[in-house]
């Protein structure tokens, strides 16, 4: 069964990363050859993460739905932008419609001081107003799809009480790169952490254009003309931020849940001693 799971896992993975040189059109040999050595690379890490025991890298494993919902903002965001960009090529209504999607997303998104704006403002001077239409249209489709990762997981916890609801939450498991003795109360550390990455999230989508700007001034023009290049820079503009801020989220709801049952266990001794001493 784990096994099974780990592959089906691979495959999907390794499918996201080849959907844009699939559907794009004129995607050139080597450029092709380049994303399946990726997408084999990738799969194989999730593979291996996902048939061994115990986790070494990938975050709340045992704590479904986290990274399903994680990948599912990926594929979606992958798979809106690829059609939305080929479709004049895919000649088909859902190619058609999606682009009538991203052109109503970038008229609703695109307004002073919005993250959609300010990627506009760190093109390049002289950028031709078809390709700053793409742009517009990516990053408006790109920050909607984040937007609805973070209320759907927003959901899970408030409405569902994600993880609370499945058993008994196993930090060294499903926090593998969080060393519990590495100091200091691990409630105060999981409360810091879980503020950093929710402010460095929701800062991300602003401070990223601001550097590409300054990246530019530096070392000179750099091109996203590219289809392939488009499609995932958008993804991770967009996703990075959402998962720092859903990480975020999640610290803060373990750091609750561990604060509730420290407060249990210490009313529970409490009562104990003063029935003994009655």
């Amino acid at each position: 069964m784990r096994l099974t799971g780990a592959f089906l896992r691979a495959l999907l993975v390794a499918l996201t990363i080849v959907t844009p040189a699939l559907l794009l059109p004129d995607t050139a040999a080597d450029t092709a050859q380049v994303v399946v050595l990726l997408a084999l690379i990738a799969g194989a890490f999730v593979f291996i993460e996902y048939y061994s025991r115990y986790p070494s890298i990938i975050e709340f494993r045992f704590a479904p739905p986290f990274n399903r919902l994680r990948f599912y903002a990926v594929f979606l965001t992958v798979l809106l932008l690829t059609v939305h960009r080929a479709g004049e090529a895919l000649d088909t209504p859902v190619a058609d419609l999606f682009s009538a999607f991203g052109r109503l997303l970038s008229g609703l998104l695109d307004f002073p001081y919005s993250p959609v704006r300010l990627v506009l403002l760190a093109l390049p001077e002289g950028t031709p107003p078809a390709m700053m239409a793409e742009v517009r249209d990516a990053a408006s489709i790109a920050y909607l799809v984040a937007l609805g990762l973070l209320l759907c997981f927003a959901w899970l916890v408030k409405i569902k009480g994600w993880p609370g609801r499945q058993g008994a939450f196993n930090v060294w498991l499903n926090l593998p790169l969080f060393d519990p003795t590495g100091g200091g109360d691990v409630l105060a550390r999981l409360k810091r952490d879980s503020s950093i990455n929710i402010v460095l999230g929701f800062l991300l989508p602003f401070l990223t254009p601001a550097a590409f700007k300054l990246v530019v001034l530096v070392i000179g023009p750099v091109s996203i003309t590219s289809p392939q290049t488009l499609i995932w820079v958008m993804t991770a503009w967009a996703i990075v931020p959402a998962n720092l801020v859903m990480r975020g989220i999640a610290l803060h709801r373990i750091a609750v849940m561990i604060e509730e049952k420290r407060r249990r266990t210490y009313e529970e001794s409490k009562a104990e001693e003063q029935f003994q001493a009655a």
